[in-house]
């Protein structure tokens, strides 16, 4: 079946074509709205929405054009349905559902979490199931036990701020920029590893959830600390950034190795924007390696929010029969373990 992909969860508009008979993305396309919303320092939800309903058609001609085929051609449309900003979950709901009854094609509504945790799959080496995922994206960190297509099981999850949100907000703190995380880590390049060790946050604990609000209260600390004496200088930043960076990479890489421990799995995939980063990935490769366990990252175009996930999943869904109701309504919260599960074929 050939898939339209719609992706409308926050800030970018994500289009794309996925044509599950020959295993093939066609053609995807992506708009940011991150300079519209830097200025505010994080996303104004109304705009957010009012930008998706000016990108999301001409995305779509874009996007079929250059698949080099026509929107007639189109099997079935699958759009992001949560969680997310509920606005901007309903401009992609409202523009699939109508596109779909005008080609009497089936529509269903894909949980963004989901998209992120299968991307990986859009690469030419594919994990296997079982694996491990560990998911940040936005305001979630996850670590998922994955079995097969919709057989999940959350393991740990944030108590407080997720990682990406961390980022965020440090990245402010440092007065950087919008989003936080390539900020944070391109300034934490030039930083001294040995200048600060900020806390690890419930690394002393057992278990697999996440804190990383006492984390950013501690750099704010610190930030507060160094103004009162001078301004800060960007080699202070940089220092800043790299301990921050370290302690939030090291928490996340704990938690995974408790988790592929655990469960006797020895394959971990990483989903979401914080995925990108290279510290992050690095650090996780190598000390996963010599523990004989393989870690799958999707490309960095496809860890930010983008429509081949959504086509992706929504291909192997809609193939398996599901369907939305024309009535149906996006969900702001979605958990993973209430989706349906696939059968092993699919």
């Amino acid at each position: 079946m050939l898939i339209l992909g719609l992706e409308t969860s926050c800030d970018e508009t994500g289009i794309a074509l996925y044509d599950n008979k020959k295993d093939s993305l066609l053609a995807h396309s992506l708009f940011s709205q991150a300079d519209q919303h830097a200025i505010y320092g994080g996303v104004v939800p109304e705009l957010a929405s009012r930008d998706h309903i000016r990108r999301i058609i001409p995305l779509v001609e874009e996007v079929t054009k250059n698949a080099k085929c026509s929107q007639r051609d189109i099997e079935g449309v699958a759009y992001t349905a949560g969680p997310g900003l509920f606005g901007s979950l309903l401009v992609g709901a409202t523009f699939a559902k109508f596109f779909a009854l005008g080609l009497n094609i089936p529509v269903l509504g894909i949980n963004h979490m989901e998209g992120h945790l299968l991307a990986p799959m859009l690469e030419k080496d594919k994990p296997e199931f079982p694996f491990i995922a560990l998911l940040v994206s936005g305001g979630h960190t996850l670590l998922v036990r994955v079995d097969g297509l919709g057989c999940y099981r959350i393991l740990g999850e944030s108590l407080d701020d997720a990682v990406g949100e961390a980022f965020d907000k440090v990245s402010r703190m440092l007065d950087l920029g919008y989003p936080g995380g390539p900020f944070v880590a391109s300034l934490a390049e030039y930083g001294d590893p040995n200048r600060y060790r900020f806390p690890r946050p419930m690394l002393d604990r057992p278990g697999l959830d996440f804190s990383f609000s006492g984390l950013k209260t501690h750099v704010l600390g610190v930030i507060k600390k160094r103004r009162q004496e001078k301004p800060l200088d960007e080699k202070e930043k940089a220092d800043i950034a790299r301990g921050f960076e370290d302690a939030a990479i090291e928490s996340l890489v704990v938690k995974c190795k408790r988790a592929l421990k655990q469960e006797k799995i020895y394959t971990l995939v990483i989903g979401g924007g914080v995925g990108a980063n290279r510290r992050l990935r690095s650090v996780l490769t190598l000390e996963l390696e010599n523990l004989g366990i393989k870690t799958f990252y999707p490309s960095p175009k496809f860890c930010t929010d983008n429509g081949a996930m959504i086509a992706f999943v929504g291909a192997h869904r809609i193939s398996a029969g599901e369907r939305d109701q024309l009535g149906s309504t996006p969900h702001a919260k979605w958990s993973l373990e209430d989706l349906k599960s696939l059968p092993s074929e699919q």
